[in-house]
């Protein structure tokens, strides 16, 4: 057996993970499988890689129990992220778990991988509530509008709202049916069932936020409830780990995606890379500050600073969308009449600086503050 260093990678599934050990040398010094257990893992890595440096298995459900696993035996394990792995993996001809974890080990020996944050018990059980309770809230969400759904088709149509008055208005709404009556009753027995389990869940989470000094300091901000608080406690978990505070909101995917190849260079939408649960939540704690909340405070007035000028680096190349227009490359060029003038790009022939092959021409009315220089560039194309 070779006395240098060794790698190992773990391709992990639900019943088998396939290990394989390499060395500096990039020879494979053994490859099997074991059944998906902390303990198996340990048993097989301890036998056949006494001296392994590193070793990597992609981020997933079981991750996060093998993790804790592995580094409770003090073994060296990194959890690489899955789409870095993804990358590297599927450069191979054929996708094999044999194969993935040959590519996990040779990861590992060469260092192309970026490590990710494994969060703690404590946290993931947070975070299981939190994801019980959105569950629950989406079931009732569900049966709500299953309800409303077949009382339409009856002509009967409930009102916007009705939290706790639901079922008796659909009680009421259905009396004297005995067919509505036989189909919707079950259902509203289902609801009532599942409201009072939310509550369950509500006071659990309501004791954990109160039992935590940061939450009670993060629900001291307007729109930032006890939801939001815990739910932003667990992505972050360890705010050391961030440089910058505006690294947080790359983070959870809230900037802006970036193109730039060559002349080009534009933003797009957000990324939505990270926990969407987190980011949902934290939209819906803006909308509150910004259109809820009544309390003057420095931070809502900052934001509607801030959407207010977004809204007008919008609006100042909007024209109205009844104009009618046309694709450069597809209809003939259309000469100016009947007080209008039209807005075109030169072809890429005249001008080099244009990246896109087509673009459009928009029949812009006289007066409306723009002249004959003026150019409106589109990405679309017909």
């Amino acid at each position: 057996m070779s006395k240098g260093n060794q790698y190992v990678g773990l391709d992990v599934s639900l019943k088998q993970t396939s290990i394989c050990v390499i060395d500096d040398a990039d020879k494979i010094v053994w490859r099997g499988q074991v059944d998906t257990t902390p303990e198996a893992i340990v048993s097989a890595v301890t036998q056949h890689a006494p001296h392994a440096v590193r070793i990597g298995l992609e981020s997933g459900q079981l991750s996060n129990w093998l993790f804790h696993g592995l580094k409770q035996a003090g073994l060296p394990v990194i959890c690489v992220d899955a789409r870095h792995a993804k990358a590297a993996l599927s450069l191979k001809v054929n996708k094999t778990d044999t194969n993935d974890a040959l590519g996990l080990a040779q990861i590992m020996r060469v260092g192309w991988y970026r490590e990710v944050t494994v969060k703690g018990l404590d946290c993931q059980a947070v975070r299981a509530l939190l994801v019980a309770r959105a569950q629950i809230v989406s079931q009732i969400t569900t049966l709500k509008n299953c309800v409303r759904g077949i009382l339409k088709t009856f002509g009967r149509v409930l009102p916007k709202g009705l939290r706790s008055q639901f079922p008796a208005r659909v009680r009421a709404a259905i009396e004297g049916h005995p067919v509505l009556g036989a189909i919707i009753e079950p259902t509203l027995q289902v609801l009532e069932a599942a409201r009072a389990q939310l509550l369950v869940y509500d006071r659990a989470v309501i004791q954990r936020a109160r039992s935590d000094d940061t939450a009670r300091q993060l629900m001291s901000a307007p729109g930032v409830g006890t939801v939001v608080a815990l739910a932003y406690m667990t992505g972050v978990e360890d705010p050391a780990r961030f440089k910058r505070s505006s690294s947080v909101a790359a983070y959870f995917g809230m900037t802006p995606r970036r193109y730039q190849s060559g002349e080009v260079d534009h933003a797009g939408r957000i990324s939505k890379c990270g926990d969407g649960m987190v980011r949902g939540l934290l939209f819906e704690a803006a909308k509150v500050l910004l259109g809820r909340s009544s309390r003057p405070n420095a931070l809502k007035t900052w934001g509607e600073a801030s959407a207010n000028a977004s809204v007008l680096r919008r609006q100042r190349w909007r024209l109205p969308a009844s104009l009618p227009s046309s694709c450069i490359a597809c209809g003939p060029q259309a000469q100016r009449s009947n007080g209008t003038l039209e807005l075109r790009l030169p072809s890429p022939e005249v001008d080099r600086n244009i990246p896109s092959p087509r673009s459009r021409r928009i029949a812009v009315p006289a007066g409306t503050g723009l002249d004959d220089r003026a150019i409106l560039r589109a990405s679309t194309s017909c």
